[in-house]
């Protein structure tokens, strides 16, 4: 079972850039899908961005974080990024990572491990 760690979350100013890392447990890190999502609060759990297996050569963003914010992994660290740029309030949420077996996916239903999440806040 995938343990994974979220941490970087913050409170900053609009504008500011933030890096979130998640670090896993397994060495089989690198055979998982990656993805962020995040939570406002009294909304849904929304995606962010995922990453495929390995190489994490494809990626996908949702709509309202394309061009500020860019998934990345480390697998020989075991260590999945979320570089967010240009943030804005709307981002304010706490983000969790998540792993899945199946191909990457903004539907959280075909992830398998989730972490606790961190708290961003973006104050205007």
């Amino acid at each position: 079972q995938v343990q994974l760690l979220e941490t970087g979350g913050t409170l900053v100013q609009a504008g500011a850039s933030l890096r979130l890392s998640c670090a896993a447990s397994e060495r089989t890190f690198g055979t998982y899908s990656m993805a962020w999502f995040r939570q406002g609060t009294g909304k849904e759990r929304e995606f962010v961005a995922a990453t495929s297996k390995w190489s994490g050569v494809s990626t996908f963003y949702a709509s309202s974080v394309k061009g500020r914010f860019t998934i990345s992994r480390d697998n020989a660290n075991m260590t999945l990024y979320l570089q967010m740029n240009n943030l804005k309030p709307e981002d304010t949420g706490v983000y969790f990572c998540a792993a899945g077996r199946a191909e990457l996916s903004a539907n959280p239903s075909r992830y398998d491990y989730w972490g606790q999440g961190t708290q961003v806040t973006v104050s205007s």
